[in-house]
């Protein structure tokens, strides 16, 4: 995996072979947060204090954080997709929101 998280903040992770480092961004948010390290630990260790430097300067700043996902997602859908949906979670005893919550979260963590 290529990710890493702290306080509820996702970020992605890539190595560049010419500087030999590890360059991590945040990702899900407007605001531009990135971060790097040598190591895994200095990738972590910088990833926490970029988030952390973010959120007090926010602060300092009267701003709000840029938040990560609400939770909430509207999809538009082919018509057939919606109603085998509808039926799929019907024969599951759930709504359409808890079925695809739960396919959603297992599709994104088959990665």
């Amino acid at each position: 995996m290529n990710g890493m998280k702290y306080k509820g903040y996702c970020a992605r992770i890539d190595f560049d072979p010419e500087d030999k480092i590890f360059v991590g961004r945040v990702i899900g948010i407007n605001d531009v947060i990135s971060f790097h390290g040598e190591t895994v630990s200095e990738l972590e260790s910088a990833f926490a204090e970029s988030i952390d430097d973010y959120l007090s300067a926010c602060k300092k700043l009267g701003q709000k954080p840029n938040k990560t996902y609400s939770g909430n997602l509207m999809l538009r859908i082919p018509v057939d997709v919606h109603a085998a949906v509808a039926t799929a979670a019907e024969i599951k005893g759930q709504s359409i929101n808890q079925w695809a919550a739960r396919v959603l979260e297992e599709a994104a963590h088959a990665h």
